[in-house]
């Protein structure tokens, strides 16, 4: 019997659907047809039919004063099932509560995927004036206290292949250099922690320290954020206070250091 390609088990319609799904951003939450036809490689005629399509079934809404189209709430009752079910927002909430109790600044969990940190658990503070961070949120790894402290954990392959994908630059501490980069992530590791001092944002500290699941594997992270006026992630009553949180994390997963 011939082999069959895994290619042809995709149906391209579907695979179109999901990347005209995946082009919305929070940069980008309203799209035209003629602006996805563009950044997707694909004909109006085409993008025309499958946003009708998603449209019945809720998965994009269109303006009709603006004839743009955003995602709609079936994307974000999905959301809801995805996060409610995962072991880590489980565990995690009760920690982040109390956390977020301790320091008095907003407290969130990441996680690893394609490249990136998303964002999928929060306890927000008190203050008037307070970091927000989106539930499904993308950051780049490199300059963020999240990404680099679950970066730093990773294999030596997976760092240099980060790296290789390239450094953007955000902002006047964003680590760009490789070279820096590298030295910083090996701290980053021996200490247990990593600190962001508007390395994405300008006026937005962070700090973070790693999660690890019942292997001991790193693939999540616990942070704390809040405006540089407020926060200061070099402080070691402050630093301590999220390891521990990230410890009792790791341990409700089933981590158990030896």
């Amino acid at each position: 019997m011939g082999t069959i390609n895994n290619q042809d088990y995709l149906l391209s319609s579907v695979k179109n659907a999901l990347r005209l799904l995946r082009s919305f951003s929070l940069d980008e939450p309203e799209k035209k047809v003629t602006d996805l036809a563009s950044s997707l490689g694909l004909g109006k005629s085409t993008v025309s039919r499958l946003l009708a399509t998603l449209a019945s079934e809720g998965f994009v809404t269109k303006d009709p004063e603006t004839q743009k189209y955003r995602l709609g709430l079936t994307i974000l009752n999905l959301n809801t099932i995805v996060t409610s079910n995962l072991e880590i927002s489980r565990e995690s909430q009760p920690v982040l509560r109390k956390l977020v109790d301790e320091v008095g600044e907003t407290a969130q969990i990441a996680v690893l995927e394609n490249m990136d940190v998303v964002y999928i658990n929060r306890a927000e503070c008190k203050h008037p004036v307070q970091i927000f961070t989106h539930i499904g949120r993308r950051n780049p790894l490199h300059c963020t206290s999240s990404g680099k402290v679950i970066l730093a954990h990773q294999n030596e392959e997976t760092i240099e292949q980060f790296i290789e994908n390239g450094l953007e630059k955000y902002t006047m501490n964003t680590l760009a250099n490789p070279d820096d980069l590298r030295n910083r992530l090996r701290t980053i590791k021996e200490n247990g922690y990593s600190a962001s001092v508007e390395e994405l944002l300008e006026g937005v500290a962070s700090v973070a320290a790693p999660i690890r699941d019942y292997t001991g594997k790193v693939m999540y992270a616990v942070s704390v954020a809040g405006p540089v006026h407020r926060m200061n992630p070099h402080n070691l009553t402050l630093i301590n206070k999220v390891k521990n949180a990230a410890n009792e994390i790791s341990e409700r997963l089933g981590y158990w250091k030896h």
